[in-house]
């Protein structure tokens, strides 16, 4: 019997699924499918709190299909021949899943779809990693955002032309995969992997909840910027592998905050600058910011990911980073531009760190961070524009709650002195950048 195939990527979840949601309603059963991707895997550490997180959800998902007759296929293994493999064992007529727009994923969804075409199987694939994607919001010209301001004002009048008279916009409504689960295949027994099978352990590392208090996401604006505080949502893993529904956070933030949607929207935004701008993997968004002759000392680098710079307020956060595989938003943005600016570090050698640590790691969103905080990318404050670490931690963590949370010997004789002097940094760094900036 011929079936339709949907497959799991960055959306592990049933409800609220777009590509799941058209798969269902095609006219045969559907398979649902999870690979595990080992030209992905083969780079990570044997203990990465990401892929327990992945294996955990998967294995959840495994047992709600069950319960309505229905399981998950899990494999391990390169796409293209899992996929070879997958076409022999079952008799597939399309496969169903949602867009990726990394751009390695790019090109194993190319090679994918060339193979499935070569045995006459269509691969649909569907928006629902974010609001809105590739070309949905332009400038006049057709042109895609440079900056996020202008982007933002778009973004939300298109969410306003997409209302009904009920006040609900288009763009944020829900997909009723539950009303269809009835046309999940039935009978197959569920195929899985083990961890242990897969060459990855166990982690002591705990995953944020996705049930987040609404008053969280009220005060948002008042208090997302005190690390001590317990003020930001922690969200980022489930909007990562899909384990929320943006659509519905979305819908709930625009009652609740303002200052909050509007980090959703720069999701959509750094997604957008990513599909249209694949070099910055590994490119500077400005081209001329490659020419800046970084110092890119080892020692320097390997204080900064201790958290021993002798700057508190950073090193609580690479504390942080390292020990929970989470960081506060307000703290990212200053331990990347004490790298980068600070100890003339490269961009890139940030950006790796934190793919390697960050639970929440996501490219698009990374690298956009990076950039900006280096000044190299899209709407980036402009390079003069240096944070002191010292009126950072006054600001932001003045009863140094944060930082003796992640460091206990602060204020003793075991916490170590600055690497480097503020002043003298900050005019290396001008001096710096001005003479790259200034060539040619």
């Amino acid at each position: 019997m011929k079936n339709n195939i949907f497959w799991f990527r960055r959306d592990l979840r049933l409800e609220d699924n777009a590509g799941l949601y058209h798969a269902l309603k095609s006219e045969l059963p559907v398979i649902p499918v999870f690979i595990f991707d080992t030209e992905i895997l083969s780079k990570l550490p044997t203990k990465d709190a990401r892929v327990e997180f992945i294996h955990d959800v998967i294995s959840g998902l495994d047992k709600q299909l069950q319960s309505m007759g229905a399981s998950l296929q899990v494999y391990y293994g390169k796409p293209i021949e899992v996929w070879k493999e997958i076409v022999k064992q079952f008799d597939v007529s399309e496969v169903y899943t949602n867009h990726d727009y990394e751009p390695y994923a790019k090109s194993r969804d190319a090679a994918v779809n060339e193979m499935l075409a070569d045995k006459s199987i269509e691969l649909h694939t569907f928006k629902d990693h974010v609001i809105f994607e590739k070309d949905e919001i332009t400038k006049a010209d057709g042109l895609p955002y440079s900056v996020f301001t202008p982007y933002k004002r778009k973004w939300l009048e298109k969410i306003e032309e997409g209302r009904d008279e009920s006040g609900a916009s288009f763009y944020f409504k829900s997909y009723p995969t539950e009303a269809y689960f009835e046309n999940l295949a039935k009978g197959i027994i569920s195929k899985s992997v083990s961890l242990k099978e897969m060459g990855f352990e166990r982690t002591d590392i705990e995953i944020p909840s996705t049930d987040v208090a609404q008053s969280i996401i009220k005060k948002y604006e008042s208090q997302r910027n005190f690390p001590a505080i317990d003020g930001t949502s922690r969200l980022g893993i489930h909007f990562r592998f899909g384990t929320v529904s943006i659509r519905e956070k979305a819908r709930k933030a625009q009652h609740l905050s303002a200052v909050y949607l509007s980090e959703l929207i720069w999701r959509d935004f750094y997604a957008t600058i990513l599909y249209h701008n694949p070099k910055v993997v590994t490119e500077s968004y400005r081209a001329k910011y490659d020419r800046i002759e970084w110092l890119n000392d080892e020692k320097d680098f390997e204080a900064w990911k201790n958290g021993m710079t002798g700057y508190p307020l950073v090193d609580a956060g690479m504390r942080e980073l390292n020990q929970t595989g989470h960081m506060h938003n307000r703290v990212r943005m200053l331990v990347a531009s004490f790298l980068t600016k600070h100890l003339l570090i490269d961009w890139r050698w940030g950006e790796a760190y934190f793919a390697e640590k960050l639970l929440d790691f996501d490219l698009a969103s990374n690298n956009g961070g990076w950039q900006w905080a280096s000044g190299s990318g899209t709407d980036a404050a402009p390079y003069f524009r240096i944070f002191s670490p010292m009126a950072q931690l006054e600001k932001f963590d003045k009863q140094r709650k944060y930082v003796k949370e992640f460091i206990p010997e602060f204020g003793t004789d075991k916490y170590p002195e600055p690497i480097v002097d503020h002043k003298m940094a900050r005019e290396r760094c001008l001096t710096t950048y001005k003479r790259a900036l200034a060539d040619g």
